[in-house]
């Protein structure tokens, strides 16, 4: 678990509300928040949950220090009480989340704080910060890996991305949801997500020829020679002159040009025309690469017009999810305990997207018998699904759109993961993460992962929490006022 020190990471309303709460002795009540988002990045038709880790890494060292106090102290707005308070702060609440790698759709709980009410605050922008970010890039990279269909997806985009961390945790993202590895050295160090790079056109161009950088190139890596072809012309000098390499020296020494890669120009065209001449030269194993500028639009086009890709590396419109610069996961109340009973809250909106789900909720996700998803059902807390009697799901804004399902599974999606202020769930390793979301992605319907106008995945309220919303919309909006 990392170490790094960021307790006050915070937007610095997290600490005005929790003094004013403080001051009249409501800090300790215990509340409920969820994160929630509301829209799909790109218009598509699921996201990919990433960031847990990183939020228990920032919940595991949620302490006030003597300098971080004296900061504090400078600001000359809390009182002595309160600073000695954060002194001995200690977080004991308890977490639940969804897993690092599900689908998720919009207005569910991903995560929900149960705890007290000043910890629940104080965690806010810790928490949105590493699920917005992190669910951001791995649902645009699995639009993209989805895109390739098949083909291997490299995360190229560390030199791009918003910072250190956006290039660290975005190739984590970019990995948990199948990208094959990343260019980014420190987070193969870290995280043992597989490095990859071969050369840049600087390489090429530090040799009198482009042949000389290609033979220093295939003496020092002999098993994994993949060179870059177009830094003068591709078609008639660097293929032929990669391919007179491996004729050259690979060959008679019992090795094989792995693949070359492309960075510029029409790649439909000269990647046919690159396979043709490797074919022709009996090197019909050597992949082709190609990078530059790519998404998930240009690479279903690529293929579609018949492009000869084995691999895409994929940089800045991966690592800053370019289309869409903002995942908009929210943290919200959902419930306050008053006399030892949890009341629901809710917040209620004239745009009805921004209308919150009270109470302490679950979120059940029904299979069929081919283990296909179905739809995701938010429950209260405590209600349990007989899975041996039909259920009848309906569309919370038009009730008269009604499905009763049979014969299906229903599975619990928040998971403890921290119980009085102590983890209770292991982190599992990344590869597993990544596995993980692979086998959920292979649940949904080809309609749900369809790059443009994807089928609308139903995420419905169990009657009882439908009631209490509906009852909780007309107690603050009446319709005789």
């Amino acid at each position: 678990m990392n170490e790094r020190k960021l307790t006050l990471l915070m937007d610095f309303y997290e600490l005005t509300m929790s003094y004013g709460y403080f001051n009249d002795h409501k800090h300790e009540e215990i509340a409920v928040f969820d994160v929630f988002y509301r829209s799909i990045p790109d218009q598509g038709g699921y996201a990919i949950l990433a960031g847990l880790e990183t939020v228990c890494e920032y919940v595991e060292n949620l302490t006030f220090t003597a300098s971080e106090i004296t900061y504090l102290e400078s600001k000359k707005i809390f009182s002595k009480e309160f600073l000695d308070y954060l002194k001995t702060f200690k977080f004991t609440a308890d977490i639940y989340a969804m897993r690092e790698g599900t689908p998720v759709f919009p207005h569910e709980p991903l995560l929900v704080v149960k705890g007290k009410l000043i910890e629940c605050q104080l965690l806010e922008t810790a928490i949105l910060l590493a699920i917005n970010h992190q669910t951001l890039i791995a649902t645009k990279a699995r639009r993209i890996v989805n895109a390739a269909q098949g083909r291997a997806v490299m995360e190229f985009g560390a030199r791009r991305a918003h910072g250190y961390d956006a290039s660290i945790y975005g190739a984590r993202a970019a990995y948990i949801a199948g990208a094959v590895g990343t260019s980014n050295t420190f987070a193969d160090y870290v995280y043992g997500i597989p490095a990859l790079g071969t050369m840049a056109h600087s390489y090429v161009q530090s040799y009198d020829t482009e042949y000389e950088a290609f033979l220093s190139y295939a003496k020092s890596f002999p098993n994994s020679t993949t060179l870059l072809v177009d830094t003068y012309d591709t078609l008639r000098q660097g293929i032929p002159n990669a391919i007179k390499v491996h004729n050259e020296y690979l060959k008679p020494n019992g090795y094989y040009l792995k693949g070359i890669r492309l960075d510029s120009g029409d790649l439909t065209y000269l990647t046919k025309k690159a396979r043709e001449m490797l074919d022709e030269a009996g090197l019909t194993e050597t992949k082709i690469i190609v990078s530059n500028a790519l998404d998930e639009y240009l690479i279903k086009e690529l293929i579609h017009q018949g492009a000869k890709i084995d691999t895409f590396g994929v940089g800045e419109r991966l690592v800053t999810a370019r289309s869409e610069a903002v995942f908009g996961g929210v943290f919200k109340l959902a419930a306050i305990e008053q006399e030892g009973v949890l009341v629901p809250k809710i917040k209620v909106s004239e745009n009805v997207q921004k209308t919150t789900i009270p109470g302490f909720k679950q979120v059940y996700r029904f299979f069929d018998e081919n283990n296909k998803a179905i739809a995701d059902v938010i429950t209260l807390h405590d209600e349990v699904i007989d899975e041996s009697k039909p259920y009848e799901l309906f569309d919370p804004n038009f009730t008269w759109k009604r499905k009763t399902v049979t014969n299906f599974k229903a599975v619990p999606l928040l998971i403890p993961i921290y119980k009085n202020g102590k983890r209770v769930y292991d982190l599992p390793k990344i590869d597993e993460i990544r596995q993980y979301c692979k086998s959920q992605i292979d649940t949904l319907w080809d309609e749900v992962l369809r790059l443009e106008r994807p089928h609308q995945y139903y995420v419905d309220l169990s009657l009882k929490l439908w009631v209490l919303k509906d009852n909780l919309i007309h107690k603050h909006r009446p319709t005789n006022v």
